[in-house]
């Protein structure tokens, strides 16, 4: 059994319940800087390990195989080197780093070190989504033609929150990159992207600076096209209707439809059947705590794999390249809502010497 210690409490506190009641993990050490925070998941989940305020003693700890990183963004780059440093595995929350300048030096410590890399893309662990690349993998809708997803969310209670309202926040990074990466999961080799966004009345009114409201249009190295869109301060459709984030497969024998947040998928197969498919009796794996606020059971999906990964020596993805390649994607997406233009992910990727990603 792997030992885990978690750095960041905010969304760790998923991250504990799922290591937790895993049979595949121990958690030894628990650690922010925030020490109440820290003593408010003591409590929460009974929790009788290590508690620390300093990083240094988790990767100071031989016991400890794997380091869960759930810090604000700007911070994962400093800590997922340290963790690699020090030995360790790591698991990090997407998006995977904010600065591209700092791939190249990440990239050569897990070739130094030999230790894995995993990103926490969560909803590819949300059942539905578990589903459709299993039936996509059996052949069940054919050869892949084209895919659509989005993720569509009344989210103005965001905007109780102070860091929200900042010039650095954007819904492109803190909200598309989960349909964004089931888009790589299908088409991992996107060169190219067109993008418009804006600014809705709600998001001005509420005093966002960035928008939240924006469509994509992808072209992958092979030709085929897939589409993404993204909108965050209006009211949504009932739930019975659509539900807020989806990934559409079209293939040449059948189609499918992964929902999320509900437990819900459809396909149409090429024997022309067509099912729908729920699982209610998952709920209580998959939503814990505060109705569907958190993410236990797709954390604890992942952290299971990847401790499989280690524990068989395979590769557990997104892995450290597919992270990077996801991030320079949203740096093009970013991109071209500011130029109106098209923009390459190579010319991203070029800017700062990143080589040999399959752009």
């Amino acid at each position: 059994m792997l030992t885990l210690g978690i750095l960041g409490l905010g969304e760790g506190r998923s991250t504990m319940s799922a290591a937790l009641n895993s049979p595949k993990l121990t958690l030894k050490t628990i650690c922010d800087r925030n020490q109440e925070l820290c003593q408010h998941r003591v409590a929460e989940f009974q929790f009788t390990g290590h508690v620390t305020a300093n990083y240094q003693d988790m990767l100071d700890d031989p016991e400890i195989d794997i380091i869960a990183i759930y810090t604000p963004d700007h911070l994962h780059a400093e800590h997922v080197s340290q963790a690699l440093r020090a030995g360790k595995h790591v698991v990090c929350t997407k998006p995977f780093i904010d600065d591209l300048s700092k791939a190249n030096e990440l990239l050569a410590l897990v070739e130094q070190t030999g230790k894995k890399v995993f990103i926490g893309q969560s909803s590819r662990f949300f059942e539905p989504m578990k589903r459709q690349r299993a039936d996509y993998e059996a052949g069940l809708v054919g050869e892949l033609i084209s895919i659509e997803s989005y993720y569509h969310a009344d989210h103005r209670w965001f905007l109780a929150k102070g860091w929200s309202l900042e010039n650095a926040f954007k819904w492109l990074y803190g909200g598309l990159s989960h349909p964004v990466d089931f888009i790589r999961w299908y088409l991992p080799n996107i060169e190219e992207v067109m993008g418009y966004g804006m600014l809705s009345s709600n998001g001005a009114k509420g005093g966002l600076k960035n928008p939240d409201t924006m469509h994509f249009i992808f072209k992958a190295t092979d030709g085929r096209v897939a589409r993404v869109s993204g909108c965050y301060t209006g009211p949504v459709q009932p739930i019975t209707r659509d539900s807020e984030m989806s990934c559409i497969l079209r293939g040449t024998e059948g189609a499918s439809q992964g929902d999320y947040m509900d437990l819900r998928y459809a396909i149409t197969d090429k024997t022309g059947e067509e099912r729908i498919v729920t699982w209610e009796h998952k709920l209580k794996h998959y939503f814990r705590f505060e109705g569907k606020s958190h993410h236990a059971g797709e954390y604890q999906n992942y952290l299971e794999y990847f401790a499989d990964s280690i524990e068989q020596n395979f590769t557990a993805y997104p892995d450290i390249r597919e992270g990077i390649g996801t991030v320079a994607l949203l740096q093009a997406m970013d991109r071209s809502l500011t130029t109106g233009q098209p923009v390459k992910v190579r010319d991203i990727l070029a800017e700062h010497a990143i080589e040999g990603l399959g752009y």
